[in-house]
């Protein structure tokens, strides 16, 4: 049920997973889905922490599996663009969320922000393993990679979904080269 409820966000946005939709899709009836759930922002918040549980099985476990420093950035990098290429068939759930949700206050923004932070600071903490283990320099601002990383992902969404750009992976991967490059001693 949540899965169909991730699939259909990532394709219409949160905002278009309500409990009748949901019910249409999954052959459930709407009062059942409505006991379960109790809401639409209900049904939104689980959806976004479900997909939250996949994006970890799928692009955080096993980046954090590869080896420190910059194997395990490049892991997250190559993990993340496959989360948003074929994990769900509208891409990545929680960029097109941050566009519904970034202006709106209450409890599905308030997941969306706590997310976003989270993945910051999982890439600063992967990058501070990098300084440790002398693959980036000393004076490389964990926060600040992870500001770029992070931007270098969004523009490849944007590139690859929205522009149709066949060039957008190469480009993406080009990019963290760069960033790399500028950060490696």
């Amino acid at each position: 049920m949540l899965d169909q409820a991730a699939r259909t966000a990532s394709e219409v946005g949160l905002r278009g997973v309500t409990i009748g939709t949901l019910a249409d899709l999954t052959n459930m009836s709407k009062s059942g889905l409505f006991a379960h759930f109790g809401s639409k922002e209900s049904l939104q918040l689980a959806t976004v922490q479900h997909a939250r549980d996949k994006f970890v099985e799928l692009v955080i476990r096993p980046a954090l599996g590869a080896p420190r420093g910059e194997p395990r950035v490049r892991a997250l990098f190559e993990n993340w663009l496959e989360w948003d290429t074929r994990a769900l068939p509208g891409g990545c759930l929680f960029v097109a969320a941050a566009s519904e949700f970034d202006d709106e206050p209450g409890p599905v923004r308030d997941e969306l922000v706590r997310n976003q932070v989270d993945l910051g600071e999982t890439i600063a903490r992967i990058v501070r393993t990098g300084i440790a283990e002398g693959h980036l320099r000393d004076d490389v601002d964990p926060e600040q990679f992870a500001f770029a990383l992070q931007g270098i992902l969004l523009g490849f969404h944007q590139y690859s979904r929205l522009l149709a750009d066949p060039l957008a992976t190469h480009r993406a991967r080009r990019a963290l080269d760069a960033l790399l490059d500028a950060a490696r001693p």
